[in-house]
């Protein structure tokens, strides 16, 4: 039942998302307070502890789109609210090495510390998840690419380990992910 109420929240989540509507992080909040119990007893320690992420990234992602402004006080902005943009081109090495950190962590944390039985499959769609938060925060269409491969690699993940609710929610969000990247293609400035 608790599995069915994230996938419930899930889908508002994504509903609100896809419009680029600042009240997805209000889902954002609710959800992974859901999936912290759903993961923790099905064993997948990563997509647990990355539901803590979640949260903190919820409450940073409402004030970078509600002010503009980034942890370090500088506005990115000239406008109030943070605009849909396109990744900037140096920060792509930053990311790949703060995923590829986070994996290669992630997963001996898993080997080493639980007794999980999928932790690179695991590790993956966490640390992939991890950038992928990090830039729907700083509200980067790309973003929608990242959380494709995370939805398609987690729904197997979730067959896998028998979440099936959660599996079908996970295949949802990759064809929404497809339709979610030209919304926001549409709704950049001058674009």
């Amino acid at each position: 039942m608790l599995e069915l109420l994230g996938v419930i929240t899930g889908i508002i989540y994504l509903w609100l998302e896809y419009r680029a509507n600042i009240y997805l992080w209000v889902a954002g909040i609710i959800m992974p307070a859901i999936y912290i119990f759903v993961y923790y007893d099905a064993g997948l320690y990563a997509d647990f502890g990355i539901n803590i992420y979640y949260l903190l990234i919820a409450l940073y992602g409402w004030f970078a789109w509600k002010t503009g402004f980034t942890l370090t006080g500088k506005k990115k902005t000239t406008e109030q609210e943070l605009s849909i943009s396109y990744t900037p081109r140096g920060a792509w090495a930053k990311i790949t090495v703060a995923y590829l950190i986070a994996q290669i962590a992630i997963a001996w944390l898993l080997i080493n510390y639980t007794d999980s039985t999928v932790p690179w499959a695991d590790s993956f769609t966490t640390a992939l998840s991890i950038v992928g938060m990090w830039m729907l925060a700083r509200k980067y269409v790309e973003q929608w690419w990242v959380w494709c491969i995370v939805d398609v690699a987690s729904s197997a993940l979730y067959v896998y380990k028998e979440l099936y609710f959660t599996a079908v929610l996970y295949a949802v969000y990759a064809i929404i992910a497809i339709f979610g990247y030209y919304k926001w293609k549409r709704m950049m400035p001058n674009e």
